[in-house]
């Protein structure tokens, strides 16, 4: 199995420990990992100011980057989404793309459905809040949206569970909105600013003394109103917790 890593242009040059424990989770795992260095954005800031020849450009170069291997592994539910779910009008039923919309998964994702890792061998002994983003978890599924009233699963928890001494708090909104949304936060800073503080409020009421998720975009979103109101929790992508990366 050949896997092509995919690094969100933002984290690469933000987050670059984050995108370092990637490669190691994937690593310790013994996979066959590459990191293609022509790979850039996958045009999803680009989509969402309605720039669609960027996109273009961006998707055809994405999909012939890509394209050769077996799955796709990225740490963010929306970078993945935008490349599952609205590349499409760019191709016309290219065989080349169609691979790369079913190779293409979040690293979670990865991690619990293809792989089905049993344990990280990791150590994280703290409280961990777990913060549902929209995209993966409406757009990838990885856990069931509160709306639906069916059973409860989520992929993230059954992940973390496997990490020896951490404790997941509850919190009173398992899926709520941190107000991010990419350009959402330009356009509407004032409401995306309430809703992040909302979301980081549920965090310390339950005791966390960790935010986690997915999607370093939102998690950055709340990090900003964390470090300006100098709450008491820190936030780590959900990757450098099953790497066993302590707190600094």
């Amino acid at each position: 199995m050949k896997i092509g890593l995919f690094i969100p242009c933002f984290m690469n040059e933000l987050y670059p420990e984050a995108c370092v424990s990637t490669l190691k989770v994937l690593k310790n795992l013994n996979l066959d990992v590459e990191y293609p260095m022509s790979q850039t954005c996958c045009g999803q800031p680009m989509a969402n100011s309605g720039c669609s020849k960027d996109v273009k450009a961006l998707a055809h170069q994405f999909v012939e980057i890509f394209k050769e291997f077996d799955y796709i592994v990225a740490p963010s539910g929306s970078c993945v989404t935008m490349v599952k779910d609205h590349y499409a009008p760019f191709f016309d039923d290219d065989p080349a793309y169609n691979k790369v919309k079913t190779s293409i998964y979040e690293v979670c994702e990865f991690l619990h459905d293809i792989i089905k890792v049993e344990t990280f061998n990791v150590t994280f002994p703290y409280k961990v809040g777990l913060h549902n983003s929209c995209h993966a978890h409406r757009g990838l599924h990885l856990a069931t949206p509160s709306e639906l009233n069916i059973p409860y699963n989520s992929k993230l928890k059954n992940l973390l569970a496997k990490v020896d001494g951490i404790e997941l708090v509850d919190l009173k909104r398992e899926d709520e909105c941190c107000g991010f949304g990419g350009t959402f936060s330009v356009t509407e800073d004032a409401i995306s600013a309430a809703m992040g503080k909302d979301r980081v409020k549920d965090h310390v009421d339950s005791g966390a003394q960790v935010m986690t998720g997915v999607d370093m975009s939102c998690l950055m979103h709340m990090e900003g109103i964390i470090n300006r109101n100098n709450e008491p929790i820190k936030v780590l992508h959900i990757v450098q917790i099953l790497a066993g990366e302590g707190l600094s």
